[in-house]
């Protein structure tokens, strides 16, 4: 009985006491050791939607009631795993690649527009195993475009920042593109 009266005391103890440490706790340090950094990069996106290896395929595609010959049409959903390279030629080095998600999310094909989840990792130089990840909207249709980048991972661990996107070649029978970045990137 004596053993059982401890037990009760000790859990009434234990319920007392358990709002004390489960308030909320919020605390911003500023890293006075850590300076911020900028990096610059220029490579190119070959995205191939066409042949008998393409780097972006086709995983889901809404249905539609009407006829749209578009190679992405409105609710189409890619998966990609797009080479980096330093050039836009086909046969100029690969550098890294592009690994995500791509949506055609607008309706009017005037304003072809995708929502793009990647994440952009280095395969070679100094920047090998490190990456960063663009979720945006990318109006494809603009000449020039700017869509945000919201983490990374590697030497570019905490990354934010933007890149700047111009369409160096596109099929409008095939998809295939290549994209020109420019990218900033802020990071410790």
């Amino acid at each position: 009985m004596e053993e059982q009266l401890i037990f009760a005391w000790a859990m009434i103890f234990c319920i007392a006491i358990a709002p004390v440490y489960g308030e909320y706790y919020s605390k911003t340090v500023t890293p006075s050791s850590k300076v911020e950094k900028v990096t610059n990069l220029h490579f190119f996106l070959h995205d191939t939607l066409s042949g008998e290896n393409p780097s972006a395929v086709l995983v889901a595609r809404a249905n539609l009631t009407r006829k749209d010959h578009s190679p992405v049409p409105f609710g189409s959903l890619f998966a990609i795993d797009d080479p980096l390279r330093v050039g836009p030629e086909p046969t100029s080095k690969i550098i890294g690649n592009a690994q995500g998600l791509y949506l055609s999310s607008s309706q009017d094909a005037s304003k072809f527009t995708i929502v793009l989840y990647a994440d952009f990792a280095f395969t070679t130089g100094k920047f090998k195993g490190s990456s960063f990840s663009i979720f945006s909207r990318n109006p494809v249709t603009e000449a020039k475009r700017e869509v945000a980048i919201v983490g990374g991972r590697g030497r570019f661990r905490m990354a934010r920042g933007f890149a700047h996107i111009k369409t160096s070649y596109f099929n409008a029978t095939t998809g295939d593109a290549i994209l020109d970045y420019k990218v900033t990137l802020y990071h410790y």
